[in-house]
């Protein structure tokens, strides 16, 4: 009895969570398919009378879209490449190479993660700045090639690979950077894809860093481009919840394919051995 009664609350628990969760995203579509006069009603209207799918169209056609569409997809995809490809080979140098202060350099790295970000926005703006990369692509990319987390990630998982597998390698002649790519790189595809998952989430939903170095309306990204649909006279909520299902329902699609990925690949990270 007591066993039904604890797994009882703990679903309880669990559904008032996820309840949590879905309300929020419930009432983005929902109001973005409601009238003007719906989604500003008090007391709130939960469903629209009848569907506005107009307002996806007028969305459109209120803001250039489709340049911010380009924009975000060109900034998250070099992005993410740069950082996959910077944290795997740290992380190799970290995990497999030898050299001199290697164990310092590496917690100077991690102890940076406790550095707040928005620490970090004036220098950069300033540094970026001087090198005349406002309003370009340069300063969109450049700051978020590399990445302290994704490096640590890589790292983790390089170390939990038997040691015999590098030592068979290099006794075949195999060298350190075959090695990497065709060894490590595929026994880490759970790690990896993780990161690439962590990072193309982050980069696509990022607000505040493009806001600050982009001006020009045809470099603005999507989530900037959401300012858009308020003005001096009013927030017109209905256009606004339709691009922002548009902004967000992409992300949630490809978080839940490789949700899988992640769960496995944090669960590496604290392997050894």
């Amino acid at each position: 009895m007591a066993q039904i009664s604890k797994k009882t609350l703990i679903y309880i628990l669990l559904g008032l969570g996820a309840l949590t969760m879905i309300i929020p995203f419930y009432w983005m579509i929902a109001t973005s398919l409601k009238t003007a006069g719906e989604a500003t009603a008090m007391p709130p209207v939960w469903w629209p009378g009848s569907m506005q799918f107009s307002n996806y169209v007028e969305a459109f056609q209120v803001a250039p879209f489709g340049r911010y569409l380009l924009n975000s997809v060109f900034v998250t995809l070099l992005s993410t490449i740069g950082e996959v490809l910077t944290a795997i080979l740290a992380a190799f140098a970290f995990a497999r190479l030898n050299f001199y202060g290697k164990d310092i350099l590496f917690a100077l790295l991690l102890a940076t993660m406790m550095v707040p970000g928005e620490l970090l926005i004036i220098p950069n703006f300033v540094t970026l700045a001087n090198l005349d990369w406002i309003n370009t692509y340069m300063a969109l990319i450049v700051p978020w090639l590399a990445s302290v987390f994704s490096v640590f990630i890589v790292k983790q998982r390089f170390e939990s690979i038997s040691d015999n597998l590098y030592y068979a390698a290099k006794i075949d002649g195999c060298s350190d950077f075959r090695f990497l790519w065709q060894v490590l790189v595929p026994l880490s595809r759970s790690s990896i894809i993780t990161m690439v998952v962590l990072k193309v989430i982050g980069s696509w939903n990022a607000f505040l860093w493009p806001l600050l170095v982009t001006n020009a309306t045809e470099m603005r990204t999507l989530p900037v481009g959401l300012q858009s649909f308020t003005t001096e006279a009013g927030t017109r909520f209905e256009l606004l919840m339709a691009a922002s299902t548009f902004v967000i329902v992409p992300m949630i699609v490809f978080y839940m394919i490789f949700q899988k990925y992640i769960i496995k690949g944090i669960a590496n990270t604290g392997t050894k051995g």
